[in-house]
């Protein structure tokens, strides 16, 4: 018996070795298609405001956010503009983007970037990706106050689970709750965790990059963990099925020329 788990746990190490490597392989190839969703107010003391994560796709102008990260309004009186904020570290410009496509049910918004297109990451083709699967992703947790420097986190999906849960009495059920009942689906919850900054971000397998969902802090968590007094901390994701749904109801062309 101990000779078995001195051989387990050599094997578990090797593997935890090799799926670090593989995820080390993946966030250089994906890392210049991770971009930032904010404001830009050329006229403003603060000219750039980052609101969460996003992710680049198809022909390399189109870009995924979750709908909640968009700017609420901008004043034209000084001449705010929706903005994705591309590039790393202090050189990071500034691309001005057009809404093409939302969903605000599944918290999902596509932009469309003036001028030359990016890197785009590639999407996977299944609905769902298995309980316990590895998956990380990248984005921008705490901001861009120093500049724009991605983060990686990783995990597993700990559970694909509705994203609605049943409340103790009928005062905890908000207008939000109500009209995502009517329509609930299913979500990734995942045991890595995320921060505000991160709403958007793809979520993607460690071995191909492949985006299988978009990372969801406040929208679904909100409805999710209504009957938590304290905030748990975990996270969850849209899953990617959603996100294909609405670029082939808007006739998007989604295929990564990476792909």
């Amino acid at each position: 018996m101990r000779y078995l788990k001195i051989i387990l746990t050599a094997y578990l190490i090797l593997y935890t070795n090799s799926v670090l490597a593989d995820l080390a392989d993946t966030v250089e190839k994906i890392k210049p298609a991770v971009v930032g969703i904010g404001v830009h107010t050329p006229s403003g003391r603060q000219q750039n405001s980052l609101n969460g994560s996003g992710f680049v796709i198809g022909n390399g102008r189109y870009v995924v956010t979750n709908f909640h990260v968009l700017p609420k309004e901008l004043d034209e009186n000084i001449l705010q503009q929706m903005a994705v904020f591309t590039g790393s570290g202090k050189a990071a410009k500034v691309r001005t983007a057009d809404i093409v496509a939302s969903s605000q049910l599944h918290d999902i918004a596509v932009l469309k970037i003036h001028g030359a297109p990016l890197p785009a990451m590639q999407l996977a083709n299944k609905e769902f990706s298995r309980e316990g699967s590895y998956v990380a992703f990248t984005g921008f947790p705490i901001g861009a106050i120093l500049g724009l420097y991605p983060v990686t986190h990783r995990g597993i999906i700990a559970s694909i689970t509705p994203t609605i849960i049943p409340v103790d009495n009928a005062q905890q059920i908000s207008i939000k709750m109500l009209k995502m009942l009517r329509n609930p689906y299913l979500v990734y919850q995942l045991d890595a965790t995320a921060y505000p900054g991160n709403s958007g971000s793809a979520l993607y397998d460690v071995d191909s990059g492949d985006v299988i969902g978009i990372i969801n802090k406040v929208f679904v968590q909100e409805s999710k963990e209504a009957v938590i007094t304290n905030p748990s901390g975990i996270t969850y994701a849209i899953p990617v099925k959603y996100l294909l749904a609405l670029l082939k109801k808007h006739k998007i062309d989604y295929l990564s020329a990476n792909g």
